[in-house]
């Protein structure tokens, strides 16, 4: 029912601090109806796979009514379900199932930018320059013949859009995406509305989109829409609604490469986490990932806030695929496609990834697929790419429809049990040594380590602190309060592991009692 909350949990117990939550890209999730489209019916249909798996909690990306202009983040009603997804007593019916088995449902909420069919900007249109109505978006007459800035937009091109009566309007990312006017009272109630609607519906928790790009700075010569002072007041604001519920998150997905002005944005009457991306972003290499691990763990220690692990998600190429490749970092501004990948590697590594991610101090977060070591995939046809970034930026950038491919569940070939219509993102037939039916039953396989890794996370590791152990400048080595020790070879060659008593979980085979290269491996203490 609406407003109910998993059973056995109280509000303080600061359950995000320590939990594993599961991200749901439901358009790719599992099709209930047979257009090729994920949808509530299968994603309802798979939360026993979910409780098997061993998450607290699921992310689901938009599930809004829109026109699909960027995957669902183009929201035209925050107050209803795509019809294409189902409804919103579906919406209502699902959050109730998943409290049933202990997992709590967090949403997108896009509050930078609506799409071009919302409501409000469709008045704004009809209003004309100098309305009551346009103050609520970013409109404003040119300069000359052109836009009223040199800004670009964050998928190429301009970020300005003529409308017939002259003016333009901003949009940081497409030009079916209008950008808000956060400095506007009615923008301000709007979204604290939107907040009060979802969490009356039993919702545990808000990610917030783009969280640093709300406030801009219009006058300025130089792009200046990120990570201004304003933004602060506004997740005050969703902080008191969101306390006033008990127990309800916020997540900022906030790029900032200054750790203390992202550290901002978990003061205590903020946002209770934030995306951890520099970790993301990181390359396969000990000292690059130290580095990331000890500023992560100083900035949000200091906060008394919970960091945060995320190897994946809907906007980033797969592990699998990146960690195979020579250059194992990321960039979201060189996505690197096309460049050679060595998967097998990458298998290796995402698995010794997933183990050292988990043990750490916080919460982690895994993108669906990722659980089944997915690989990126780069050879969709040109004219079945959907990510706008393909438009704009005049074919040249292939965008992130690899890391969206519909998932594989069971059977030989595609459709692989995800649908029995056509998927709206073609699989490859490579996936089907891949699918949760394959894995199921292989003690070696991906999926096999995600349910034990997360199963033995819950138990003996979340939030806490760590140690490190002196193993060498090729060896990630540490100690969790429970005394579990991870030890991750990033090395060569084989080394030795601490004096322990058992092997809980490793990511693949030792060497004659020996951690291999690119291998992780969970151990208990000494007795």
């Amino acid at each position: 029912m609406p407003g109910s909350t998993p059973p056995g949990t109280t509000p303080d117990r600061g359950w995000w601090r320590g939990a594993a939550i599961y991200q749901v890209y439901l358009r790719s999730f599992a099709d209930g109806n047979g257009d090729g489209t994920g949808d509530l019916a299968g994603l309802r249909s798979r939360l026993q796979y979910l409780a098997d798996l061993g998450v607290d909690a699921i992310w689901l990306n938009p599930w809004y009514p829109s026109p699909m202009a960027d995957g669902g983040y183009d929201v035209a009603d925050y107050r209803s379900i795509e019809p294409v997804f189902g409804t919103l007593a579906e919406a209502e019916k699902l959050i109730e199932e998943a409290h049933d088995l202990g997992i709590r449902t967090i949403v997108d909420v896009v509050p930078n930018h609506a799409s071009d069919q919302h409501a409000w900007f469709r008045e704004a249109l009809a209003a004309g320059p100098g309305s009551e109505a346009r103050e609520r978006f970013w409109f404003r007459p040119g300069v000359g013949d052109g836009p009223p800035n040199g800004w670009q937009s964050i998928f190429g091109g301009p970020a300005w859009t003529q409308v017939p009566d002259g003016e333009w309007y901003l949009h940081l990312f497409a030009p079916e995406q209008p950008d808000f006017n956060w400095n506007n009272p009615a923008v301000r109630e709007e979204f604290l509305d939107v907040l009060r609607f979802w969490f009356d519906r039993g919702v545990d928790g808000v990610r917030i989109d783009s969280a640093a790009v709300l406030v801009k700075d219009l006058d300025s010569v130089e792009e200046s829409y990120t990570d201004h002072d304003g933004v602060h007041d506004i997740y005050r604001e969703w902080r008191r609604v969101s306390d006033s519920y008990g127990g309800r998150i916020l997540i900022g997905e906030v790029w900032l490469p200054d750790q203390d002005r992202f550290a901002n944005y978990l003061r205590a009457d903020e946002l209770h986490t934030a995306f951890n991306f520099d970790f993301l972003s990181s390359a396969w290499e000990p000292a690059a990932l130290r580095a990331s691990i000890d500023l992560t763990l100083a900035t949000h220690l200091s906060l008394d806030a919970p960091a945060t692990w995320v190897l994946s998600n809907h906007d980033v190429a797969r592990p699998v695929t990146r960690y195979g490749r020579a250059v194992t970092s990321w960039d979201n501004a060189d996505r690197r496609d096309g460049m050679p990948s060595d998967l097998e590697l990458g298998r290796r590594r995402a698995r010794a990834a997933a183990l050292l991610a988990m043990a750490l101090p916080g919460s982690v977060y895994v993108y669906q697929g990722e659980e089944l070591g997915l690989n990126e995939v780069e050879d969709i046809p040109e004219e079945l790419i959907d990510d706008p970034m393909w438009e704009r930026s005049g074919h040249t950038v292939r965008g992130r429809d690899g890391c969206r491919v519909p998932l594989p569940w069971s059977g030989d070939e595609p459709p692989f049990g995800y649908s029995t219509g056509t998927p709206w993102l073609p699989q490859p037939a490579s996936w089907r040594d891949l699918t949760v039916e394959a894995q199921q039953e292989d003690p070696e396989s991906m999926l096999r380590l995600y349910r034990s890794a997360l199963r033995l996370r819950r138990r003996l590791l979340g939030d806490g602190t760590i140690a490190w152990l002196p193993l060498g400048d090729e060896v990630l080595a540490f100690v969790r309060d429970s005394g579990l020790i991870c030890v991750v070879n990033l090395g060569s060659a084989p080394v030795d592991l601490p004096a322990h008593d058992s092997v809980l979980l490793a990511s693949g085979p030792l060497a004659d009692g020996r951690l291999p290269s690119d291998t992780a491996v969970w151990l208990t203490p000494l007795s």
